[in-house]
């Protein structure tokens, strides 16, 4: 806008191609490498056709614009959010690159009869062009003589080149093997030293010099519980079980809503998740009652020895004659690794461990009520107690 107005003397032209531009008297414009096209309404029925020519940078004079850009990472993400960093155009101009038109540059053309230079059709379209770069940055671009596509590839080539050459990482030791090590010869652990000056009654807290950023997500008491978290799992790692090693993601998340007993904690894993509050929460149980083992028995119904079954049911039958002190017999019903206690709303399933995990119907769903045992009836009498 600056261009146009310093090249002109006339300002009540210009005033009237604003007012053209804001009423939206200006058509579909055309954008080609040095000119813009569009057609502009003015006092006849029929559209006036203007234009505007500027000149196109030279091959050096792009690699020079291209290379001041690359330089920053800021000039990238700027454009690319539809901005047109003013530092950029300084950049530019200190690199001798006219990115912006200057008032020399502009060649206005239309095909009304109005004598002025710009007539008020071409400055119209020369106000609707500027509100079009505020929008889409890489019209200017293209009115230099490349388009977007173009651009964003030179200048990924140029960031690509500027990058180091990446040096080749150690192979190292996988953390698995690590740990197997470890428990073929473990060594005694030492007791965790407690910091000196601190209370007895504060011995167990881990306070951190100061909060996160607000930015990070988690607060300072979260970052605590997690580091109590890491060295209790790692002090169980050292002493050789590496079961927490194989935990998805999705388990984890189930095994931190069972040792971190927070409100909070539990609506953001279930968000983090994707599972409902009450599929959570009665995975979480079934994990404080068996771990992974035990939530993936929560899951999915598994496959059993047929025999296994048979002798599981046979026992847990005579258990249940001698509990019950009236009727007759509860009828069991088997299916896959589960066994359904009649209408009693118990029933027994059989883990991959070989353990039998009890449950109990709660509101329409079988939830876990018990630690696992190795026989049925153990599981059958403390589900039954409880």
């Amino acid at each position: 806008m600056t261009a146009l107005e310093d090249s002109t003397l006339d300002s009540g032209r210009l005033a009237r191609g604003r007012t053209y531009a804001r009423k939206g008297m200006v058509g579909t414009i055309v954008v080609a490498p040095g000119q813009i096209k569009a057609p502009v309404q003015g006092s006849q029925p029929r559209p006036y056709r203007s234009a505007l020519h500027i000149p196109v940078l030279t091959g050096g004079q792009w690699d020079t614009l291209l290379t001041a850009i690359a330089a920053r990472a800021g000039h990238v993400a700027a454009l690319l959010d539809g901005e047109m960093p003013a530092e950029l155009v300084e950049d530019t101009r200190a690199a001798g690159v006219p990115l912006l038109p200057g008032p020399t540059e502009l060649d206005p053309e239309c095909s009304c009869p109005d004598w002025g230079y710009p007539c008020k059709h071409a400055a119209a379209l020369c106000y609707a062009i500027a509100a079009r770069i505020d929008d889409d940055p890489f019209v200017l671009f293209a009115l230099r003589g490349r388009g977007r596509d173009q651009v964003l590839g030179e200048l990924r080539e140029r960031r690509q080149a500027e990058r180091p050459a990446a040096q080749e990482t150690p192979a190292g030791t996988p953390a698995a093997a690590a740990y197997a090590r470890w428990a073929q010869a473990p060594t005694s652990l030492p007791r965790p030293r407690v910091p000196e000056g601190r209370s007895s009654a504060r011995r167990s807290e881990s306070r951190l010099p100061v909060d996160p950023p607000a930015a990070f997500g988690l607060t300072r008491a979260d970052l605590e519980r997690l580091t109590a978290d890491t060295a209790a799992r790692a002090r169980t790692l050292l002493a050789g079980d590496h079961t927490s090693l194989a935990l998805t993601q999705r388990q984890d998340a189930v095994r931190l809503t069972a040792t971190q007993r927070h409100l909070a904690w539990f609506q953001g894993l279930q968000a983090g998740t994707g599972l409902r509050p009450m599929e959570l929460a009665r995975l979480t149980r079934a994990w404080r009652y068996g771990g992974a083992v035990g939530m993936a028995v929560a899951e999915e119904p598994g496959p059993a020895d047929p025999a296994v079954m048979a002798s599981a049911r046979t026992a847990v039958a005579e258990a249940l004659a001698d509990m019950a002190s009236e009727g007759g017999p509860t009828p069991l019903r088997g299916w896959r690794n589960r066994l359904t206690l009649g209408d009693t709303g118990l029933q027994l399933r059989l883990g991959p461990d070989g353990r039998w995990y009890p449950y109990r119907q709660e509101n329409g769903d079988w939830w876990p009520c018990a630690p696992a045992t190795s026989d049925p009836v153990s599981a059958l009498t403390t589900a039954w107690e409880r």
